[in-house]
């Protein structure tokens, strides 16, 4: 079983506590909603509520093109830039940077992570300090619209038809890389750029082609 706790340290996160209650990060998906509205209203003052179910930390930047859909919870110190789409249930931790024209959808942002350049980014859970080179996307949505499976030493059925990807703390994509549905990118683990990208990367790992991935230990 690919596992959450082999992916995320949960400290860096708020929705730490959720997490740890599910065993495959694909299972998160279909609470992030919930979880938002039950997370914003405990929120304290340091939180402001710009739109209904809508909260930004006092100390984030947010340009006044980009657009935050509810529910939505935006951390300390984050930027979010101009013409960023934020589609709904994105929770966005701190430190985080949304880029220009980003979009993002159902999604957990850990603490430190960078989308910050024409980015797709939806039905998925990026760990601490990843990182997703400009361009690159998570594709969420098979051609043929059946569920998707993730594909590693055994298939994973996930009984969802948008799953898009699971990228480990540190993980770092390449520019204009596509990671297909039920993507798990490993801790550590840098994709070359231009990718094409399918089922599990594993930690500490340098994905150079299909059947090209090379250990950095």
């Amino acid at each position: 079983m690919i596992k959450v706790i082999d992916l995320f340290d949960l400290s860096h996160t708020v929705a730490g506590e959720y997490l740890k209650g599910v065993n495959a990060p694909w299972e998160a998906l279909s609470g992030i909603g919930a979880l938002i509205e039950s997370l914003g209203e405990k929120l304290g003052n340091e939180y402001a509520q710009v739109a209904p179910k809508v909260w930004v930390h006092t100390s984030a930047k947010v340009a006044p093109t980009a657009y935050i859909g509810a529910p939505a919870i935006i951390g300390a110190a984050t930027e979010v830039r101009h013409c960023a789409f934020i589609r709904g249930k994105a929770l966005v931790g701190e430190n985080c940077v949304v880029g220009n024209s980003a979009e993002l959808k159902n999604v957990i942002l850990f603490d430190g992570v960078q989308v910050p350049h024409y980015n797709y980014v939806g039905d998925s859970i990026l760990g601490y300090k990843a990182h997703m080179g400009a361009g690159s996307i998570t594709s969420n949505v098979k051609s043929d619209k059946t569920p998707v499976c993730v594909r590693g030493e055994e298939v994973y059925n996930t009984g969802l038809k948008k799953v898009g990807a699971f990228l480990g703390d540190f993980a770092e994509i390449g520019c204009n890389s596509v990671l297909n549905p039920g993507t798990v990118i490993g801790r550590n683990t840098n994709v070359y750029p231009l990718s094409c990208v399918r089922g599990v990367v594993p930690a500490d790992s340098i994905y150079k082609s299909e059947g090209n991935i090379v250990s950095k230990v």
